[in-house]
């Protein structure tokens, strides 16, 4: 049995990776199913994963995230993005797949379907991509969970510049927008950051028990 809090106190934000050792593809599998089984609201996953294992894109990469070499280092790169539209056609293929999926009739889901549309259809733009945003954090945090676990080290950046990462990986076509960076990896045995404690408020101030 795995001790989950062990897992967690264990995993920290790698400053230097260890360029010699690669994630074995079974491990990296298990990232893309973790990403795949987050909970989003209302189940739409309006977010993609880029899994990038390619050096000279990593290597471009890193002067879009202000100089941080770990972009680089890592074994893999992911990149959570989000969908730059969320209209009915998106809406309505997210029921697709649950009539597919279960088996639900029209006459089940189509009131549900129909909410959804209409009150997507009176959301500005800029209120539906923070909705979004906030999907990709739920991920990230779902990754960074399952990284630890897996004893897979990582390192969560939102310190880098979307529309370079944006040009770079020719996202536009796709339809996407970067909000987050995951390199993933195994850390750097001269990684001075490894020995340190971490820094928390006492259980007492970050919880408040309410019985």
């Amino acid at each position: 049995m795995t001790d989950s809090i062990k897992d967690l106190e264990w995993r920290y934000a790698v400053k230097k990776f260890d360029v010699h050792r690669l994630l074995p593809e079974e491990k990296v599998l298990r990232l893309k199913k973790a990403f795949n089984l987050t909970a989003t609201s209302y189940g739409l996953q309006p977010i993609t994963l880029l899994v990038i294992k390619n050096k000279k894109i990593q290597e471009q990469l890193v002067a879009h995230s202000y100089g941080q070499k770990q972009v680089a280092q890592a074994s893999h790169l992911l990149v959570i993005c989000i969908h730059n539209e969320i209209d009915e056609k998106y809406i309505q293929k997210y029921f697709d797949q649950v009539k597919k999926v279960r088996g639900t009739e029209d006459k089940i889901l189509n009131p549900f379907r129909d909410a959804l549309v209409n009150d997507f259809s009176k959301k500005e733009v800029v209120e539906i991509m923070q909705w979004a945003k906030n999907q990709a954090y739920l991920a990230l945090g779902n990754l960074l969970a399952v990284c630890a676990m897996e004893k897979i080290d990582s390192c969560p950046m939102e310190g880098f510049r979307p529309e370079a990462y944006e040009q770079t990986l020719q996202l536009t076509d796709k339809g996407l927008q970067p909000v987050l960076v995951l390199p993933v990896g195994y850390r750097s045995k001269d990684d001075i950051f490894s020995n340190f404690k971490k820094v928390r408020k006492e259980l007492k101030e970050s919880v408040i028990d309410i019985d």
